[in-house]
């Protein structure tokens, strides 16, 4: 199934207190990274919540910053990490895009974490941005809303 196919995001219904949220972003490709943010924001306000943003300085630190949150003293409900890395003319590419991934997961699965990724992996920048606008499918709002499922996944589970 493509992207074309697939229904557009929507908020879903939270059970319990309204969701709070950290949004992680890495906003190399700062109009992308925006729009990622507004269309996460759109779906959170849509379901009740609420969100902290926190830039960090590339996709490589994303689960960097998630595991340090982990270990603050402020709580959240779930996270998000947006990012985007264009395909350039070395293996850079393939290195940031297989480490960030992998380490994003390994957060996610080693701490329990409700955790949406919209972290755009393009070969140009014209992709990037179809994917981020705000008319359409657009990444971040994906991302918030499987954050939220994650959310009432943990909640009717027990696990928070």
């Amino acid at each position: 199934m493509s992207t074309q196919d697939a229904e557009l995001p929507s908020a879903p219904r939270v059970e319990g207190p309204p969701p709070h949220l950290l949004i992680v972003r890495a906003p190399y490709y700062r109009d992308v990274v925006d729009g990622l943010t507004s269309g996460a924001q759109r779906i959170l306000q849509g379901a009740g919540g609420t969100a902290e943003v926190l830039d960090v300085a590339g996709a490589y630190e994303l689960p960097q910053v998630i595991r340090i949150a982990l270990r603050g003293s402020k709580r959240f409900d779930g996270f998000i990490a947006l990012g985007c890395i264009v395909r350039g003319e070395t293996d850079h590419y393939d290195f940031i895009c297989r480490a960030t991934m992998d380490g994003i997961m390994n957060v996610a699965i080693q701490f329990g974490i409700a955790l949406g990724t919209g972290l755009l992996t393009c070969d140009t920048v014209a992709q990037a941005e179809a994917r981020s606008g705000q008319d359409g499918h657009n990444k971040g709002a994906e991302a918030a809303a499987a954050a939220l499922l994650q959310i009432n996944a943990a909640r009717y589970l027990g696990a928070v």
